[in-house]
């Protein structure tokens, strides 16, 4: 099974400079995480000075939308 927490520490390891924030984005682009586990790890693995409470709803709606592959057309 596929781990936001394990593909977050990889890309924090190897990206030390970046944001906690640019770290998750990294992590869950196109990998078809569900909406569920997207808020849960964002909330563990995001540190709480990247962003503004109010703007939290905001955010995880931008994020919810590179989690999934385009999707192809032809049959």
């Amino acid at each position: 099974m596929k781990s936001i927490e394990r593909r977050f520490a990889k890309i924090r390891g190897r990206n030390p400079y970046w944001s906690s924030y640019v770290c998750f984005f990294s992590a869950i682009e196109g990998q078809n995480f569900s909406k569920q586990a997207i808020a849960r790890w964002f909330n563990k693995l995001v540190e709480k000075g990247c962003f503004s409470p109010k703007d939290k709803k905001g955010i995880l709606a931008h994020l919810y939308t590179p989690a999934r592959p385009p999707e192809d057309n032809q049959k």
